[in-house]
């Protein structure tokens, strides 16, 4: 295992032998949004101003494309027309704000609040959470906290080249879903902004010794964390860790005896490394350790160590799929993907075997793909009668289900070959389908997701 100093960086290793990085292992579930908008820096422009900057723009990679359509439109029926047009138009993608409760964010939550923002989870006192973490006031001085955002840095992100508009704070609010089943939620310290809208929200840089007071992301990829319901003093392992944000998620949770980031790549894990760095406290590095085994190993070389597991598995990223940077990338990401649920289950089994009877594993992907979900899940079921999935229908999805897309069951899945069917075992189809798991699809006004998430118990 790797552990970091107090500037997070690696001082010794113990780790086991890493294999070749895949083509796969290189993407990542988060991408930016297309549109930012950054404070002008020019000399003598006055601090209030803000431009706007476009990324290059790409085109969708057509075999990739004609592919989804084949598998997508099978497997989720109505769903995928709606879901291909939002993930063809990168300008509608609606980005979270989560914040740091390691440093003060105050102001920031007044910015977020002032420009239509609201709080995704019923919120509890980040600072019950603590424990014996220093505070934001004692972690970092006060001059070394990043800079409060202006309130004009916030504007949404247009279809076009249009002129820049801020958003109506009273006519945004109106507009956000509300809902009384959202009251069904444990309260959270974890602390997530969204905004009906796909509003850009400036990225903080990197600066050494400096906390960051929020991390952009996929509202949808803290579903996983969530259906983890990670305590204080437990021991966690993030198997697939890079590039941070979900451990970073689960630290603002709880605060665990020690949380193990494990990831084998090494460029991932320098990633990996620095979003450490920028968001935790230095008091932290003796319960934040990087390990860089292959995920695949855990199983043996820590049997029965852990008490909360989150595979977040190498997948066919459809956001970044769909945008390969030309037909022959595509083409050869596609005959990747066909080796992927293998890798899957392998990982998920390892991770199984991780954790200690009557711990729990959360397996993760951000594809729309059946093979890549339902069926790995199945499969790792099937193989291992100690695992006992649990339904996050009632959990997680009718809560959340007026800000996520949820399908109400997959299609085009069928029963793993030469293996008898647990569907008896667990009732009727939609029972079934939801003890597998949930998958968020992105649809309009709902643009988060591909996120599939699915909770296993070890019995004890």
């Amino acid at each position: 295992m790797y552990q970091f100093c107090s500037t997070w960086r690696i001082i010794s290793s113990k780790a086991k032998k890493i294999t070749p990085r895949p083509l796969w292992w290189s993407d990542s579930c988060h991408t930016g949004p297309d549109v930012v908008l950054q404070p002008n820096k020019a000399k003598g422009a006055p601090n209030t101003q803000v431009t706007k900057t476009r990324k290059k723009q790409i085109s969708s990679c057509q075999p990739v494309l004609d592919h989804f359509d084949q598998q997508y439109s099978q497997e989720l029926g109505d769903l995928w027309t709606p879901a291909r047009a939002v993930l063809l138009d990168p300008h509608s993608w609606q980005y979270g704000v989560m914040l740091n409760r390691f440093t003060t964010v105050t102001n920031i939550k007044q910015t977020l609040q002032s420009k239509g923002f609201s709080t995704l989870l019923p919120q509890t006192d980040a600072s019950t959470l603590c424990c014996d973490v220093p505070t934001a006031s004692k972690s970092i001085s006060q001059d070394e906290k990043c800079p409060v955002l202006p309130p004009h840095c916030i504007s949404k992100c247009p279809s076009d080249d249009s002129h820049v508009q801020l958003v109506s704070s009273s006519h945004a609010l109106s507009q956000l879903p509300q809902s009384e089943s959202s009251l069904r939620l444990p309260c959270s310290s974890l602390q997530c902004y969204i905004h009906p809208y796909p509003v850009c929200f400036p990225s903080q840089a990197h600066r050494p010794g400096q906390l960051k007071q929020y991390y952009l992301l996929n509202a949808a990829s803290l579903l996983p964390v969530l259906a983890l319901q990670v305590r204080d003093g437990e021991k966690v392992l993030d198997l697939c860790s890079a590039p941070g944000g979900k451990a970073l998620a689960i630290m603002q949770c709880a605060t665990p005896a020690f949380l193990c980031c494990n990831e084998p790549d090494p460029h991932r894990r320098d990633w990996l490394a620095k979003t450490l760095e920028s968001f935790l406290p230095h008091s932290l590095t003796s319960r934040v350790i990087v390990s860089a085994q292959d995920g695949r190993s855990f199983g043996q070389s820590e049997e029965g160590t852990y008490d909360k597991v989150l595979v977040d598995a190498p997948c066919s990223n459809d956001r970044s799929w769909l945008y390969s940077s030309s037909g022959q990338q595509g083409e050869q990401r596609l005959k990747e993907r066909a080796r992927l649920p293998v890798l899957q289950a392998q990982l998920l089994r390892s991770a199984l075997s991780a954790v200690r009877p009557g711990g729990v594993v959360v397996y993760s992907t951000c594809t729309l793909s059946s093979s890549e979900n339902y069926a790995v899940v199945e499969t790792v079921l099937n193989d291992c009668p100690e695992a006992e999935p649990e339904d996050l229908w009632e959990e997680i999805a009718v809560p959340l289900s007026n800000c996520f897309t949820f399908s109400p069951t997959h299609r085009g899945h069928e029963q793993t070959p030469h293996k008898p069917s647990l569907q008896s075992q667990y009732g009727a189809m939609s029972t079934y389908h939801h003890r597998l798991g949930i998958l968020v699809v992105p649809q309009p006004r709902k643009t988060w997701g591909p996120m599939f998430l699915s909770r296993i118990r070890r019995r004890k």
